[in-house]
């Protein structure tokens, strides 16, 4: 009777372990005229959360991130032009430090040493033609010194890294 038991856990324990192993698939977000593919998010250099789920943590991350890349995409972007990206690495300002008991979570340390960075293809259309697409590599080596370091936003030195981007490098190949 117990070996029943054992064997029906032992299996039951084993389909778990193979849903975990499962690939997941690359979030995709989309606003308006952006659509971003994060390819591949536990393997991205630095987004690690101090206080909230994991999963929860990048959801909002990449949904604050794409609304924020849309704001400015409207400004810079013609009727009927997209903006399609594919993320494949993003390091988030600061760096992760752990608290040894003294917090629940680690502390985010923002310091100038540790800039925003991201890693991205990307493809502009119109009528479903391409008029634009390259492959970036970003950093903001100035983050904590240009005008928006005293707001207080989420993610205010990321979204400023694609910010600046679309306005110095995509605005004038429009």
């Amino acid at each position: 009777m117990n070996v029943k038991y054992l064997l029906l856990a032992s299996a039951l324990a084993s389909q778990v372990v193979m849903a975990e192993d499962a690939p997941k698939p690359n979030p995709v977000t989309e606003v308006g005229l952006v659509k971003i593919e994060w390819q591949n998010p536990k393997d991205f250099r630095d987004i690690k959360t101090s206080n909230e789920l994991q999963s929860r943590f990048e959801n909002r991350l990449f949904e604050t991130l794409t609304k924020n890349i849309n704001k400015q995409a409207e400004k810079i972007l013609k009727p009927g032009q997209t903006l399609q990206m594919t993320v494949t690495n993003l390091d988030l300002a600061g760096d992760m430090r752990p608290t040894f008991g003294a917090t629940p979570g680690d502390l985010r340390i923002v310091k100038d040493l540790y800039p925003p960075r991201a890693t991205f293809s990307y493809s502009i259309s119109e009528a479903d033609k391409v008029i634009v697409a390259g492959d970036e590599k970003i950093t903001d080596m100035s983050f904590m010194y240009n005008s928006h370091r005293f707001n207080d936003r989420p993610f205010q030195y990321e979204t400023t890294l694609f910010t600046d981007w679309l306005q110095k490098s995509i605005a004038p190949k429009l």
